[in-house]
């Protein structure tokens, strides 16, 4: 059995956190993610607006 230390328990935890931050990186934020039903929802929200159908709340 390999003796453990502190180097050696520090590099596994230097490479766990290499991972961590490769994985953070590949994952979407899925609320910054707009979908087709979205965009078309916005674009028909903007074309009401144009029209005055409706008002902006803000």
């Amino acid at each position: 059995m390999p003796q453990v230390t502190l180097e050696t328990i520090h590099k596994d935890l230097e490479l766990i956190k290499n991972e961590i931050k490769h994985i953070r990186g590949q994952i979407a934020d899925v609320d910054a993610v707009l979908t087709d039903d979205d965009m078309e929802s916005l674009n028909e929200a903007e074309d009401d607006l144009r029209k005055g159908r409706t008002k902006k709340l803000a």
